[in-house]
C-alpha cells in the first residue's frame, strides 16, 4: 500500500496514502447506510425507526456541512510589496488555511493507536495476565474510554506539530523577505517569523480542539453505552474528517491545475 500510495502522488493527485484510506472508507459508507436503514426501517420499530434513520442522516448532513466549512475557511494576511515593477493587483493577500494541518494529524493518531493495538494482539497469550499488559492495551485501544482520550491528546499534539512543519514560520519569513513581499503591519524578518508563530499557535488550538472533538465524540458514546458498538457508527468520526480533509484537499489541487493549465493555453 505504500508503493502504491506513492505512486499515486507522483503520477496522479492527491496525497496517495490518503487516497487509498479515503477510497477503503468510502467504499464501506453505502453498505454501512444501507444497514442502517434495514435496521431501522424495514426491520425496525415502525414510525419510531424511520424518525430515529431520518434524524441521524439530517445529523450526518449537519456535521458534514460544518467540518467541510471548516476546512475550507482561510485567514487572508494582507500583503504589500516593495518592487513597484510588479503589479499583484489592489487586494493581495496571502491565504492561510485556518485548518493547517488538514486531516493528517487524524491519520497520524489513528496510525499510532492501531498499530502498538495489533502488535499487542500478538502476545495476548504469553502477556495477557500481566498488569502492565492490560494497562497498555487500555491505552492502545479505541473501544476504552482511556484510549480514547489518548486519542484525543494524540490529535491535538500531531496538529500544532505538522502545522508547523507545513508552514515554517522562519523558512516562510525568508521566502518573503527574498521576494520583496512583507505582511502589512508586520517588519520583515524577525517579526515576520513570530508573527507566524503566534498565528500557527492561535489557528492549532481551536483547530485541534475541533478535530478532537469530531473523532472522540462518536467512540465515548460508545464505550459509555450510548451507542450501540454494533451500529457501523464506531469510527463515524475519524472517518467523516478523513474523508472530507481528502476531498476538500483534492478538489483545490484539481482547480489549482485546472487554473494553471487555463492560464497556459
Amino acid at each position: 500500500s505504500v508503493w502504491l500510495g506513492e505512486q499515486i502522488q507522483e503520477k496522479g493527485v492527491g496525497n496517495g496514502i490518503s487516497m487509498i484510506i479515503f477510497a477503503g472508507i468510502v467504499a464501506q459508507t453505502i453498505p454501512g447506510i444501507w444497514q442502517i436503514f434495514q435496521d431501522n426501517v424495514l426491520q425496525g420499530p415502525g414510525l419510531t425507526g424511520i424518525i430515529t434513520f431520518v434524524v441521524m442522516i439530517a445529523a450526518l448532513l449537519i456535521v458534514v456541512t460544518i467540518v467541510t466549512w471548516f476546512y475550507g475557511a482561510v485567514r487572508r494576511l494582507p500583503m504589500q510589496y516593495t518592487r513597484s515593477e510588479r503589479d499583484y493587483g489592489e487586494e493581495s493577500y496571502l491565504p492561510l488555511r485556518v485548518n493547517v494541518s488538514g486531516v493528517i494529524p487524524v491519520i497520524f493518531a489513528s496510525s499510532l493507536i492501531t498499530t502498538p493495538q495489533t502488535i499487542l494482539q500478538a502476545f495476548v497469550g504469553s502477556w495477557g495476565n500481566q498488569s502492565w499488559y492490560r494497562i497498555t492495551s487500555q491505552i492502545f485501544s479505541l473501544q476504552t474510554w482511556q484510549g480514547t482520550i489518548f486519542y484525543g491528546l494524540l490529535i491535538i499534539l500531531f496538529t500544532f506539530f505538522y502545522a508547523f512543519v507545513q508552514v515554517n514560520p522562519e523558512k516562510t519569513a525568508d521566502n518573503l523577505q527574498k521576494q520583496g513581499s512583507y505582511i502589512v503591519g508586520v517588519r520583515p524578518g524577525n517579526e515576520t517569523k513570530e508573527f507566524f508563530s503566534r498565528l500557527l499557535n492561535s489557528l492549532s488550538g481551536p483547530g485541534s480542539i475541533f478535530l478532537a472533538l469530531v473523532a472522540v465524540v462518536p467512540l465515548l458514546a460508545q464505550n459509555f453505552g450510548l451507542l450501540d458498538r454494533n451500529s457501523g457508527i464506531g469510527l463515524g468520526g475519524t472517518s467523516l474528517l478523513i474523508v472530507i480533509g481528502v476531498a476538500v484537499d483534492l478538489m483545490r489541487q484539481i482547480e489549482g491545475l485546472t487554473e494553471k493549465k487555463t492560464m497556459l493555453v
